[in-house]
């Protein structure tokens, strides 16, 4: 029983404690990941009417989130992804029909204008488990 405990669990225990705290130091798609703190922010910069909001993607998520819209105001989001530690490689929000690919340290522009006041939340792919939301007025 020792030789089979020494040479087969040992290895296997050390390869879990191993992949355990790998991803205890990884930032995976959690919803946890997705919590911000409460209390949308006016950011951005308006240009020719449209409201531009910088948005990037970190190991914390998007950033900034949540952020406060306007109702029937042109909205363009520059979007940067910063990290490869994510799987927020798309910028998904389905009440618009958005889908949109984030390369690596590429700015991406994508435009709607928010025509319904409330809470509007976007994300990755992969059921927005990493997430952002606006805030319309």
């Amino acid at each position: 029983m020792r030789p089979f405990f020494s040479r087969i669990i040992k290895p296997w225990l050390a390869l879990t404690a191993a992949a355990i705290l790998a991803g205890a130091s990884q930032q995976a798609c959690t919803k946890e990941a997705a919590a911000k703190a409460p209390g949308a922010q006016e950011v951005g910069r308006r240009e020719n009417g449209v409201h531009v909001v910088d948005l990037a993607v970190t190991e914390k998520g998007f950033e900034p989130s949540p952020v406060q819209l306007k109702k029937g105001e042109p909205v363009k989001l520059v979007v940067t992804r910063k990290t490869d530690l994510t799987c927020a490689t798309e910028l998904v929000m389905d009440e618009y029909k958005i889908d949109a690919k984030l390369p690596l340290n590429t700015p991406v522009d994508i435009t709607f204008t928010p025509n319904q006041s409330g809470t509007l939340r976007y994300g990755c792919a992969m059921g927005k488990m990493i997430a952002g939301t606006f805030v319309v007025d």
